[in-house]
């Protein structure tokens, strides 16, 4: 099970990476190699293929409670 986990990772990834590659190969073709229509079609079908995530949010302020002593 563990050998499968393992496997279904390293293809995600995969995936992932191919998709990526396809977006910046058809993002840069010439429009008489890729018509926009097709562009289209073949971006929004591809798997992972998303925007970048939002970067995290920062960490709240750190506050420093006044305590006595």
């Amino acid at each position: 099970m563990i050998l499968v986990a393992i496997v279904a990772e390293l293809l995600e990834e995969y995936t992932a990476a191919v998709a990526r590659a396809m977006e910046l190969l058809l993002s840069r073709a010439p429009p008489r190699i890729f018509p926009r229509r097709v562009r289209f079609l073949v971006l929004r079908s591809l798997p992972f293929a998303s925007p970048p995530p939002s970067p995290l949010s920062p960490p709240p302020p750190f506050t420093v409670a006044a305590g006595t002593r």
